[in-house]
């Protein structure tokens, strides 16, 4: 079925139509075939089967393990195209290979996981890519740069029908493939010397915060963590009565303060870069927390 009924673990009131990830990749991805053949070419091959398998999920709901082998397929495949050959010959290299692949099929779970709220995930995608644009133009990574502005304004023309109160959700067609996408280009950017490791993650920090820590929370508690739920920050600030129009803004405002200092601190010096990494440490712990006691996490 592809419209997103309300259930007990949603935040809308209404079904709404979630096909509106495959008309942003439907629009984005034959663009970026075209404008970035070779290396990324790959790189966006691998997403379309993703986002096929997604939208046939969001379809007739696919079995968990099922829907993780083709995650963990697509990070393979990644980790096959972006690590080079050299970088193999040794046990440490494929260790970080490895990591690395985790990290692809993670970034890919928890950009669906973050897509429950109006605006939320396209906010993410639309700013995230274009700090991935700005950083591997001046990186001298041009191909990089044009598949993240490719994706970045079909990002922002979903975005216009998935303001709250949204007429489309993204579905996983869309997100699972955006957060796919999201890893592989950080990860090849470090690969390219376009940036640091840590830029990726800063720019993308809003999403990889909030699931990381509720993974890790639910798995403390020895909650399912494949069950669905709303026990995610953002979920618990709607919870609370916030609205989805006022998460969105200040979702937006937090994620372009995140991508913002990210490409101020890769070109500052060193002390300004710890400085602008540690804020960030602090500030999330200090968000976590005032969240925590006006906002209590629900068992799920």
């Amino acid at each position: 079925m592809l419209a997103d009924l309300p259930n007990e673990r949603s935040l809308h009131a209404e079904p709404t139509p979630r096909v509106g990830g495959l008309g942003l990749l439907a629009g984005a991805l034959p663009v970026a075939a075209i404008l970035v053949p070779g290396e990324i070419g790959w790189i966006v091959a691998i997403a379309a089967g993703l986002a096929v398998v997604s939208a046939v999920d969001d379809a007739r709901s696919l079995p968990v393990a099922l829907r993780l082998a083709c995650h963990f397929t697509a990070a393979a495949g990644a980790a096959f195209v972006i690590v080079p050959p050299a970088d193999l010959a040794s046990a440490a290299g494929v260790a970080v290979a490895v990591l690395a692949g985790l990290a692809v099929a993670w970034m890919a779970n928890l950009f669906n996981f973050m897509d429950g709220a109006d605006g939320l995930a396209g906010g993410m995608s639309t700013i995230g890519f274009a700090a991935f644009s700005v950083a591997a133009a001046r990186g001298g990574a041009p191909d990089v740069a044009m598949l993240a502005a490719v994706l970045a304004a079909a990002s922002l023309g979903f975005l216009l029908f998935n303001f709250p109160p949204a007429r489309v959700f993204m579905g996983d067609a869309g997100s699972v493939p955006l957060g796919f996408f999201a890893a592989a280009m950080g990860w090849l950017g470090v690969v390219r010397g376009a940036w640091p490791a840590w830029f990726p993650l800063l720019v993308f920090s809003p999403f990889i915060v909030d699931a990381t820590a509720t993974l890790l929370r639910r798995l403390a508690a020895r909650e399912p963590v494949w069950r669905a739920h709303r026990s995610h920050y953002y979920q618990r600030l709607v919870l609370g009565g916030w609205s989805h129009k006022r998460l969105a803004v200040l979702a937006w405002l937090l994620m372009a303060a995140a991508s913002a200092s990210a490409l101020i601190a890769r070109e500052g010096p060193v002390a300004v870069r710890s400085a602008i990494l540690l804020t960030w440490v602090v500030a999330y712990g200090a968000l976590a927390a005032r969240i925590d006691s006006r906002h209590p996490r629900r068992k799920a």
